[in-house]
């Protein structure tokens, strides 16, 4: 029987999953690891954590499956995106990785912004300049850590340093490369007027492939430590979203999925390039060879409600101890009991500054309308309203580009709620369904592999066999027209609050 290995690096874990060639799942490992924040808005990992974290995922799902390595065919990889590796001429980490939620770069933003003008910026690469893209954290640490720029011979993105771990190999692929701003996103390949203004060198990014396209053959020093067998192929990959959207069966036009991890993303495919000249969502070449994605992405949507879960819900926590059980299954329950718009409150998600559909990297999480009648039920109903409505936000940006949805695939931890995906059917107004195999990024890497490996024909053919739903909700209409008139004072609050926002930033 042939194996085909997906590695999904994220910002919690990095998860390693052995399928076979039906998308079945043979032997999972997710391995954790610390984000570090030593300043407000500033977000790092180490590079050695996640390759700690990825050979032992694949020694583990080897060993544990008792699988023979060189039935394992082929190796994709996919990964938070955004995030700078940088690296010596030895292939040594120079710093932690500064990743893709760090909102540090304001500056560096107004610096791009000033030498190749916001509307040069949109038309090459697609996107205005954002604090959590690539390009302003490289400017970063060239003006305040000079003696680490002078020594970086590369620059990598988080899955394309597990790359090198296992092949030696600096490369990239292009739905990861053109969230770091530095891409011609129309032509797909990197920028030489971007890099040019921006005074960075070419040699020291990776080569570009497509993503099934082969990169590389896993080494002898990566097979020793890995127990993989050295020659085995490793395919591009996909960033987190892009490989997460062929896992979940959307490669072709008018499809499109919803994601709630530690971000929550929309992310659609589009035939040809659709670009938002306000900036509000992203547009980048997509995982499908030839064609491109519109996508969004909110920092503090899972982690609203992971914020909740450490540090109002302990009671709750410890009750799902007890009764062992996850404690979010007890926090949706109580949210369960409290009415469409939380008895007049309302979260904005803004944890971490946010990206989409608002790339404002001061804006905070906010409470609004709190009285003495609230209890925590409420703070958590309200917090799964709040992530709902910054997806809603995003999804009429598409519409209004005219990237129309009438199917929603749901995935990441958010999916696992039965209230939340109906909360997301009312709020989209249109059906929302999961999928039977729920490894989203790791399934997409691997059927990439693959494509590259030559066991799969082609991504829309293997997708439609391999991707089977599971459940579909359909959206309540009495629900929608009730969540209509919370998402109008949603969608105020932040335009109110922007001077503020601006206030507190400067304090």
């Amino acid at each position: 029987m042939e194996y085909l290995l997906g590695i999904d690096i994220g910002t919690s874990g990095t998860k390693t999953v052995l399928f076979d060639t039906d998308a079945n799942t043979v032997s999972s490992k997710t391995c954790e690891y610390p984000l570090y924040q030593e300043q407000n808005g500033w977000a790092e990992q180490d590079p050695l954590d996640w390759w700690k974290a990825t050979a032992e995922g694949i020694q583990y799902v080897i060993t544990q499956s008792r699988v023979n390595p060189k039935d394992i065919k082929g190796i994709g990889l996919s990964g938070q995106m955004h995030g700078l590796v940088m690296l010596d001429s030895d292939g040594l980490p120079l710093r932690r990785s500064i990743i893709w939620c760090d909102q540090r770069t304001g500056k560096e933003v107004e610096d791009m912004n000033r030498l190749l003008t916001p509307e040069k910026l949109i038309d090459i690469t697609a996107n205005p300049a954002l604090t959590g893209f690539t390009a302003a954290k490289i400017l970063w640490v060239r003006k305040n850590e000079p003696e680490v720029y002078k020594q970086c011979a590369h620059i990598l993105l988080p899955k394309d340093y597990i790359r090198y771990k296992l092949t030696g190999d600096f490369a990239t692929e292009v739905s990861d490369a053109s969230g770091m701003q530095l891409m011609d996103v129309s032509k797909r390949d990197w920028s030489d007027e971007v890099l040019d203004t921006l005074e960075i060198n070419r040699g020291l990014l990776g080569k570009m492939y497509e993503s099934p396209d082969i990169t590389g053959q896993v080494h002898q020093g990566a097979a020793a430590e890995t127990g993989l067998m050295a020659g085995t192929i490793v395919v591009g990959g996909a960033g987190d979203n892009p490989a997460a959207a062929i896992g979940t069966g959307i490669v072709s036009e008018g499809s499109a999925f919803t994601t709630i991890g530690t971000s929550g993303v929309v992310y659609a495919i589009s035939d040809k390039v659709a670009i938002d000249k306000k900036g509000r969502v992203h547009t980048l070449c997509a995982s499908v060879p030839g064609k491109w994605t519109v996508m969004s992405c909110t920092q503090g949507a899972g982690l609203s409600l992971q914020w909740l879960r450490n540090n109002v819900c302990s009671n709750e926590v410890a009750e799902a101890k007890e009764k062992g059980v996850d404690p979010y299954e007890i926090m949706t329950a109580m949210a369960a009991k409290v009415p469409v718009g939380a008895d007049r409150l309302v979260y904005l998600p803004y944890l971490m500054g946010e990206r989409s559909p608002h790339p404002d990297p001061d804006c905070r999480g906010t409470f609004f309308g709190l009285s003495a009648i609230h209890e925590t039920k409420h703070l958590i109903r309200a917090v799964l309203e709040g992530v709902a409505y910054s997806q809603l936000e995003c999804v009429d940006v598409f519409r209004e580009m005219g990237v129309n949805i009438n199917d929603m695939m749901i995935c990441g931890g958010g999916a696992r709620s039965d209230m939340w995906r109906q909360m997301f059917a009312d709020m989209y107004q249109c059906p929302v369904s999961t999928i039977q195999a729920e490894q989203g990024g790791a399934l997409g890497a691997a059927i990439l592999a693959g494509i590259g490996a030559g066991v799969y024909k082609d991504l829309e053919s293997t997708c439609k066999k391999l991707i089977l739903k599971k459940s579909i909700q359909e959206p309540i209409k009495s629900n929608s027209m009730e969540y209509q008139k919370y998402y109008k004072l949603y969608k105020e609050l932040y335009i109110t609050l922007f001077d503020s926002y601006k206030k507190l930033a400067a304090l």
